[in-house]
């Protein structure tokens, strides 16, 4: 296709776009159903959302205005208002797009989260500190890896656990620019390759002095894994359980992907509900708490959720999120809203999954989606609507 009939096409999909109708969309509000899971209830009214703005967003996701959306949770003030599911595909990477069977998403389907597993994993390291299992994140890397020795040289042993958190390792790794589809791409080349994920990873070159340069891989929270595995004998699956997810009484989550050698994919392999989502998003609202209960430091919240030294301006290909930062594997922006500049942060899995929390409003927002070869503009719902909602 040239670039003419590009651009005619991209006009055409506009005014077919901006012709729709959402108000013609049926859709009636209720308010979520209360389960025994720790999270209360109640109506939009309760806590002084605008449903007719809210509602707008509802039917433009119904109508695929922001690509396929599977759930969406609105809670504010303490309390689930919005808990809403769609019909959509299931993720299969084998599969044309990675689209699997098409089915009804409901508040009991497990859906995998992608790179929302890396704010878990950040979570876990997190407690493995606070628990005195891990000294510091300023420890090289090496402290805990002590099967890969060998590679530890030309500059690599400088490279710390708060540099895997932060994307800053300066290894020469990046996702962005090769698609998910293709094993050229350094993320899934680790599955095609015959060395162990954390050789395949450390055998990288150096290109950037530690902590200098951001660059997103998920081989990072590979090894942040397998850090977490030698110093607390337990596999990340075992111990987000009984440090993270026990507690909040989840039993569900799965670490759905493995190596052959067994090391656990730490990055992207998880699977979860999407109230499960919002579970962990609000030990993090309330400051590290889950009842009253703490399972992370208020500290480490802080500095997982501002972005780190030059983790600024980075835009992310197929988020309509602008400039934005990044912390302990978490995203941050700051919004311009109706009367101030609001601080948000965000758990972000490819596809639309994420968990955005806006600590100002009280509020949490909860997506879950399958847009794996298309865009996402699940920030301009955020912003035109949900937050317009609560303001």
């Amino acid at each position: 296709m040239n670039v003419s009939s590009l651009i005619v096409n991209i006009v055409i999909v506009f005014l077919l776009e901006s012709c729709k109708n959402y108000d013609e969309i049926p859709y009636t509000y209720k308010i979520p159903n209360q389960l025994e899971d720790g999270i209360k209830v109640g109506s939009l009214s309760e806590v002084n959302i605008d449903s007719t703005i809210l509602i707008q967003a509802i039917k433009r996701i119904q109508g695929g205005a922001i690509g396929q959306t599977h759930a969406i949770l609105v809670y504010k003030n303490n309390i689930l208002v919005l808990e809403e599911y769609f019909p959509g595909n299931e993720y299969f990477w084998e599969a044309p797009g990675h689209y699997g069977e098409y089915i009804s998403w409901n508040k009991n389907r497990l859906h995998s989260v992608m790179s929302v597993t890396k704010s878990v994993t950040s979570a876990c390291i997190g407690i493995a500190i606070d628990k005195g299992l891990i000294k510091s994140v300023h420890q090289s890397i090496f402290d805990y890896l002590p099967n890969h020795q060998h590679l530890k040289a030309n500059g690599k042993d400088k490279i710390t656990i708060e540099h895997l958190l932060t994307m800053t390792s300066g290894l020469g790794w990046t996702e962005w620019g090769v698609s998910y589809s293709n094993k050229e791409n350094p993320i899934i080349g680790i599955w095609y390759s015959d060395k162990d994920p954390v050789s395949f990873i450390l055998e990288g070159s150096l290109e950037y002095e530690p902590g200098t340069h951001f660059s997103y891989y998920g081989g990072n929270q590979i090894l942040l894994g397998e850090i977490l595995k030698n110093a607390t004998n337990l596999n990340i699956d075992e111990f987000s359980k009984t440090y993270l997810f026990n507690p909040m009484k989840i039993d569900s989550v799965q670490w759905s992907e493995k190596f052959n050698n067994g090391v656990i994919e730490a990055a992207g392999g998880v699977k979860m509900k999407p109230r499960d989502m919002l579970k962990f998003g609000i030990v993090y609202l309330n400051n590290g708490k889950w009842n009253q209960q703490k399972l992370l430091s208020k500290d480490w919240v802080e500095k997982s959720t501002k972005a780190y030294l030059g983790n600024v301006s980075i835009k992310i290909p197929g988020e309509d999120s602008g400039k934005v930062g990044y912390g302990y594997s978490w995203w941050t922006k700051k919004l311009k809203t109706k009367d101030k500049t609001t601080s948000i942060y965000w758990a972000l899995g490819w596809g639309g999954q994420k968990i955005i929390l806006i600590p100002s409003f009280e509020a949490i927002i909860v997506f879950t989606g399958g847009n794996y070869n298309s865009g996402t503009d699940q920030f301009k719902i955020l912003e035109d609507f949900i937050i317009a909602a609560m303001e």
